[in-house]
């Protein structure tokens, strides 16, 4: 699953760089979501993956620390680029004539950066949040199925929901892999 998360996500950036046709605010936002998927999944699942092989839950105090710092970063930059796109989705639907205008690249790159400044502002009232609650009113077994589903699963479907079944992706990968790529298993629809 992780490899497919990595690499799903990697081949939209890449189409996305690769086919000037593309290059408009929503796949620029959609390209930086991909980009935020990798880094989201592969700052806990090799972790993970290690602990598994090994039968141990070890983890130093440092890097438990800079794990959750990059998890929870990683997680609100991929909650507040949802939101940019939501906003892009608005003006392309309810304001088509002023879209240009509207979703200039400067504006994309400063909603961007606000979504990351916005991240890592929230970044530390959300660690406190998790920190200072109850551990007895947590049951493990359904937080780890709820970690798995939000740390791997969601990534992985990322690319399928926002890109793989849209037109302009597939012709992207096309040209892309040279014809090859887009014809596999990966796509779908």
């Amino acid at each position: 699953m992780f490899l497919v998360t990595v690499s799903g996500n990697l081949l939209i950036v890449l189409a996305i760089l690769s086919d000037p046709h593309l290059h408009t605010p929503m796949y620029f936002f959609l390209a930086n979501l991909s980009m935020v998927d990798i880094c989201f999944t592969s700052t806990t699942v090799p972790k993970m993956l290690v602990n598994i092989q090994t039968q141990s839950r070890a983890i130093s105090y440092a890097g438990c620390i800079t794990q959750m710092f990059f998890f929870m970063l990683f997680a609100e930059l991929d909650n507040f680029i949802l939101t940019v796109m939501a906003y892009d989705r608005f003006v392309a639907i309810c304001h088509p004539l002023h879209y240009t205008v509207i979703m200039s690249p400067r504006l994309c790159v400063q909603l961007l950066l606000v979504s990351c400044v916005t991240v890592v502002s929230l970044f530390y009232c959300t660690g406190l949040g998790v920190y200072f609650s109850y551990p007895s009113a947590q049951n493990s077994q359904s937080n780890a199925r709820a970690s798995v589903m939000y740390t791997v699963v969601t990534p992985m479907l990322n690319p399928f929901i926002y890109s793989l079944r849209n037109t302009d992706i597939k012709k992207a990968l096309k040209r892309f892999g040279g014809g090859k790529m887009a014809s596999g298993t990966l796509i779908m629809g």
